[in-house]
């Protein structure tokens, strides 16, 4: 998944120079900071509307709440996971009665979704797809394997975040392209940027899209028109600079940018080519009816969230969100199991494994929460929104969604976490957008495409990092290689989110 909070960490550490502090020690940074801001900017509150938002116009000062620099600190990451928001007063606490204003129906789900891709991925379905795509490709038409391949990256970027997940298939891939005429950088590329550009046009991606609407008050389905135009136009922008620059090679291997590596290249990979290529031809039967059940789980999802009723479909309408999603997922995850022929102690073991994989997630999903937990207790959430509905107050629509995509681009490399700046932002922007006369929906576009973006190319991603050291592309090479596309999946991105409201 897109997410920097789960790296993993067998990468040689660097050595000398400055890098940045984890996820975890910025969010919680920020906790600190914003307990701090509580002494300093002056407590308010706004009107709410019979929907519990903020009422432009309404915003009146109220008696100071500070919060305790150490103890509410502490507190604010537990808060944020399962504290309680008072219905009398609005403040959070884990000892409140009222409706759970923590984020643990989140996190649960993260923890779930990481055991159900373990649990798939044991089974080898998902590994075999992609042989069988290779293999099936071979042969003199390997350059179709750029645009299949990087599609079908999109689609895991774009329905569940896929990014460690593809650190496997980079040996498979770069021996092939090798061996087809063209370099390492292509085959890097159909992974970065197919996984990259699928995540940044996310659809139901859980991990942005879903944790980013929750926070938001807005559902997966409303925005999915505009977030599929820049998922298939983008794919499209990417699957044709791929394939421009991979035919630029094979015609003349000198144009390659990791030129000076050709030699050792060819005798690093293709002396694996059949190691990697041959491991599996075909997949079996139980593995066609695994992956039926992988992207079964997705559409289940799907249907479970989306409004029918409202959408004015007669199609009855399930009204799910987190709890019943995740019940969803973890059914699944035993039918895979199942079908997989995994033994009780296999299959949860296999499923503990993947959970854990995403533990650094829910745990950021919390920190993150409470950093808004702090600012409502203290009582300055309605002063920055009042502060900012100053700054809008005479900007159009269009005008505050371009610079709420720009605020988002070094947001997201302060905190690279996409579920981490989800938590963090959604809670402020939203209502803002409200302000601005802006859909929900088109801020969490904003968010996610802003966040993917950067994501393609940020030093602190271990995906990013991890995939060129396999593939032995120097970072400053990849920057000279795919800065044009960053250029156009930007301004296609901006383009869309103008259009939404213009056309609202």
């Amino acid at each position: 998944m897109a997410d920097a909070a789960t790296a993993p960490q067998s990468q040689e550490p660097k050595r000398g120079g400055f890098s940045l502090p984890s996820a975890y020690t910025i969010l919680f940074a920020l906790i600190v900071l914003v307990a701090i801001a509580t002494w300093i900017i002056p407590a308010g509150q706004y009107e709410l509307d019979e929907n519990g938002q903020p009422i432009p116009g309404t915003y009146a000062q109220v008696e100071q709440n500070p919060q305790r620099i150490v103890i509410d600190s502490l507190l604010a990451p537990i808060n944020g996971l399962y504290g309680i928001e008072s219905p009398e007063d609005g403040s959070i606490s884990v000892y409140n009665s009222g409706e759970l204003f923590g984020a643990i129906d989140v996190a649960l789900f993260v923890i779930v979704i990481g055991g159900f891709l373990g649990v798939t991925m044991r089974t080898g379905a998902i590994q075999g797809a992609i042989g069988q795509i290779v293999s099936g490709l071979s042969g003199g038409r390997e350059r179709l394997l750029i645009p299949i391949l990087m599609v079908v990256f999109a689609i895991g970027g774009t329905t569940y975040g896929m990014a460690e997940e593809s650190l496997a298939f980079y040996v498979l891939i770069i021996t092939v392209m090798i061996a087809a005429g063209y370099d390492a950088l292509v085959g890097a590329s159909i992974l970065l940027l197919g996984c990259g550009i699928g995540t940044l046009g996310s659809t139901i991606n859980p991990f942005a899209t879903g944790i980013a609407s929750g926070f938001a008050g807005t559902s997966l389905s409303e925005g999915l028109l505009g977030r599929i135009v820049i998922l298939v136009i983008g794919t499209a922008i990417g699957i044709w600079f791929v394939m421009r620059y991979a035919a630029r090679v094979r015609a003349d291997p000198s144009a390659s940018l990791v030129y000076d590596m050709k030699t050792e290249n060819e005798a690093r990979f293709l002396a694996s080519t059949d190691a990697a290529t041959g491991e599996q031809t075909s997949l079996t039967g139980r593995q066609r009816a695994i992956l039926a059940l992988f992207f079964g789980a997705f559409a289940v999802m799907i249907y479970g969230v989306i409004p029918w009723e409202d959408l004015g479909i007669g199609i009855p309408t399930l009204w799910w969100w987190f709890p019943e999603m995740t019940a969803s997922f973890l059914l699944f995850t035993i039918l895979i199991g199942l079908v997989g022929r995994m033994g009780e102690g296999e299959l949860t073991s296999t499923f503990v494994d993947g959970a854990r994989d995403l533990l650094g997630v829910a745990l950021i999903i919390g920190i993150a929460r409470g950093i808004t937990v702090i600012m409502n207790n203290g009582l300055i959430t309605d002063t920055v929104l009042n502060w900012a509905e100053v700054a809008v107050a005479d900007l159009g629509g269009v005008v505050f969604i371009v610079l709420t995509y720009v605020l988002f681009l070094p947001l997201s490399f302060l905190i690279p976490s996409s579920s981490g700046l989800a938590t963090v932002a959604m809670p402020i922007m939203a209502p803002l957008a409200s302000f601005a006369q802006v859909p929900a929906e088109l801020v969490v576009t904003a968010y996610q495409t802003a966040n993917g973006l950067l994501n393609l190319i940020t030093p602190t991603s271990a995906v990013v990092m991890g995939g060129l050291a396999i593939a032995r592309v120097g970072y400053g090479t990849w920057l000279r290689f795919v800065w044009p596309v960053l250029v156009l999946l930007a301004i296609l991105s901006i383009v869309v989110l103008s259009l939404g409201v213009a056309l609202q």
